[in-house]
């Protein structure tokens, strides 16, 4: 399946080397906003066809499907741009930044017949779905805290006065969408839609949200989340059970998972990364491609539309 590549940042560079151990993944062409970012880009990985022009990429026959890792805010006009084309299209998180905006994505996505996803790579990992598999051996759900508080390197520049994108709230960045986002997609993915949201934000003077919380309810159950770019946290993430509790290495990763049960016993469920993470997300929307499946049955399209009305 060749891919179009929108986005040339550390995250695309990071997607394109797990994407490689996929057999059925190869780039067919790059597009940048400048000719010489985008040569430069493509010579990294052999990639000849660079364009500069979206819709020319798509029109060029090169490309099956795009890889979509540009500034959030720009999100709903690339894919909306790729499904009319006729082309698949993986979406970085957050899928968008407005409902409404989701719902244009996926009404073109049914009426194009062209497949649709969030590439939420936590929530496709073999562990994260053997937890889903067994979340009811810890009884009576009460509790999930899941965070993600992070020291954003570009911090330092802009505590200097330098603002780079990722505080930009323009472009649709900020602590809640780049990295809540990781806590708040599996809890929906896991208990829904909450019945009521409480929520605490810090502003930066750009306006961007530096931290945040948020607690949600679901009638006996609740979600506390904590997310951050102007400090770091190395605790784990727990959902808490009457029976038992079960740990989480890091949220956004998923990979060494634990059931620590009252009666002092504990089960493993983790199953072993063959591969990075970002290669499972890859390897869900190719199966939904060659299904011909308009959106995964793990990150649904509903599932995105949930998360956004949280995150917006």
């Amino acid at each position: 399946m060749r891919f179009g590549i929108v986005g040339t940042n550390w995250i695309t560079d990071r997607f394109i080397k797990a994407a490689q151990a996929h057999p059925e993944f190869s780039i067919g062409a790059v597009y940048s906003r400048t000719e010489e970012k985008g040569r430069e880009f493509g010579e990294r990985y052999g990639v000849e066809n660079v364009y500069t022009d979206m819709a020319e990429m798509f029109q060029s026959g090169t490309v099956d499907a795009v890889y979509i890792a540009s500034p959030n805010s720009f999100h709903v006009e690339h894919s909306l741009l790729a499904i009319e084309h006729g082309i698949h299209v993986l979406c970085e998180k957050p899928a968008v930044v407005t409902v409404e905006e989701m719902d244009r994505v996926i009404a073109a996505s049914k009426a194009h017949r062209v497949t649709y996803m969030e590439a939420m790579k936590s929530t496709v990992t073999p562990s994260f779905l053997n937890l889903k598999k067994n979340i009811d051996k810890i009884g009576q759900l009460r509790r999930f805290v899941f965070h993600y508080n992070q020291y954003s390197s570009r911090y330092d520049k802009y505590k200097e006065g330098i603002v780079e994108n990722a505080f930009k709230p323009e472009l649709g960045n900020g602590a809640k969408k780049d990295l809540g986002v990781y806590c708040i997609a599996p809890i929906v993915h896991l208990a829904g839609e909450p019945e009521a949201v409480l929520k605490n934000t810090y502003l930066l003077s750009t306006g961007a949200d530096g931290q945040g919380s948020m607690i949600f309810d679901y009638d006996g159950v609740e979600a506390v989340i904590m997310y951050s770019k102007i400090s770091d946290s190395y605790l784990p993430s727990e959902i808490q059970g009457e029976d038992g509790v079960i740990e989480i290495d890091r949220i956004s990763d998923p990979k060494q998972i634990v059931i620590k049960y009252r009666d002092g016993q504990t089960e493993d469920l983790s199953i072993p990364h063959e591969f990075d993470t970002m290669y499972y997300e890859l390897e869900e929307f190719i199966k939904c491609v060659n299904n011909k499946q308009v959106e995964s049955a793990i990150n649904t399209h509903d599932i995105s539309r949930k998360v956004v009305k949280l995150l917006q």
